[in-house]
């Protein structure tokens, strides 16, 4: 009894040694995300004000839920548009505005086919009804997916591809035991276009991001840069000569220091 009283009281200090180690390495992972998060911020404050959208953007789509009178209209639909509404934000507006077109129109064009199959196969009975619509499911599905290897429709419609399997899918399944599917596909579309014109319309009105700017910007910059260094070696080019120094021995400055350029070195001053 005395023996394991002591190995107890030796194995309480080490097992104390191991979560203060973990609490202080916990510690040390925090500080060292919350330095990098604060370096993101100050590099790009844009970056701060896009989550600050994106958590206002869910919330103006969550009023569907809290509001009786919508949320009476659409009913447990309303999900969908928060759902939309998380999915297809993102930094820039054109990436926003891409997103919302792809999911709005492969909704549309998925209910209005899943219908289609829900209308075809109450006509085979109710024993071929569910035959019926795993094999469009199987060969919708199929098509699409093989479609999202093509690399141009993988680069504009990857995303509107794989909405348009969920939303299809989601109809033709749910018409075997849905009732009113075409309520439901309604109320679906509805929600889901809301979400999306909400989050576009956020995204546009508050500090848009315009992609395009920040490569008119980066462009400058490097032109910029460009413009600099030809400047500069320009000058150092001329002036050697008018010093009456030969070619080989010609150099430049590059990042402070004097690299040689000329017959046997190339740019970096290495022999080539």
């Amino acid at each position: 009894m005395a023996a394991v009283t002591s190995n107890q009281e030796k194995a309480g200090p080490s097992i104390c040694g191991y979560h203060f180690q973990w609490l202080a390495l916990l510690a040390k992972s925090l500080l060292e995300l919350a330095r990098q998060a604060k370096k993101l911020g100050e590099d790009d404050p844009r970056r701060i004000i896009n989550s600050l959208k994106a958590g206002l953007s869910i919330i103006l789509v969550s009023l569907f839920y809290y509001v009786e009178p919508l949320y009476s209209s659409f009913g447990v639909n309303t999900t969908s548009a928060v759902m939309t509404a998380v999915v297809i934000f993102e930094f820039s507006v054109g990436a926003t505005l891409g997103k919302g077109v792809n999911k709005m129109l492969a909704t549309l064009g998925a209910g209005a086919l899943g219908l289609g199959v829900h209308r075809l196969a109450t006509l085979s009975g109710k024993t071929g009804e569910p035959i019926v619509i795993d094999l469009f499911v199987f060969a919708i599905a199929a098509m699409a997916t093989f479609a999202r290897i093509f690399p141009r429709l993988k680069a504009k419609c990857d995303y509107g591809l794989m909405i348009f399997i969920l939303t299809f899918s989601l109809v033709s399944v749910s018409s075997y035991r849905e009732e009113n599917i075409q309520k439901m596909a309604l109320e679906r579309l509805l929600t889901i276009t809301v979400g999306c014109f909400i989050a576009i319309l956020v995204n546009i009105c508050i500090c848009p991001v315009w992609i395009g700017e920040d490569l008119h910007n980066l462009v400058a910059l490097n032109i910029e840069k460009l413009g600099i260094f030809l400047q500069g070696f320009g000058g150092e080019y001329f002036e050697m000569y008018e010093e009456g120094l030969p070619s080989k021995d010609r150099l430049i400055w590059q990042d402070g220091n004097r690299v040689m350029v000329g017959l046997g070195f190339d740019i970096l001053g290495n022999n080539t």
